[in-house]
């Protein structure tokens, strides 16, 4: 595994967050409370790793943003999956698939 640890807890917060935005656009702030909830309270994304996780996703082209109205009447950044996003998704949700099921074996060796 050529993987530093950083790398390994960025690129599972980005998967987190593609498969949140999966069902349709969120702000960011409604993204790491779904996460949160999803979790059962165990993943508290901060501010300070959502937000540099959704403008690196967003310049690699996975995800777009537009300004609208969030439900409290407010301004807000909506991020969306792009087709490339959605594709994205589906390789990386079936990487972890493997590296879940490998770790699994190993623990239960």
């Amino acid at each position: 595994m050529n993987k530093k640890k950083s790398d390994l807890l960025q690129g599972t917060l980005d998967l987190l967050v593609l498969k949140t935005l999966a069902p349709g656009p969120l702000h960011g702030y409604g993204i790491a409370q779904r996460i949160l909830l999803s979790s059962r309270q165990v993943l508290d994304v901060q501010q300070g790793s959502m937000y540099p996780a959704l403008h690196r996703l967003e310049r690699k082209g996975l995800v777009s943003s537009e300004w609208r109205e969030s439900e409290n009447g407010r301004m807000a950044k909506f991020y969306s999956l792009t087709r490339a996003g959605r594709k994205q998704l589906a390789d990386e949700l079936e990487e972890w698939s493997r590296y879940a099921a490998a770790i699994n074996w190993v623990l239960e060796a």
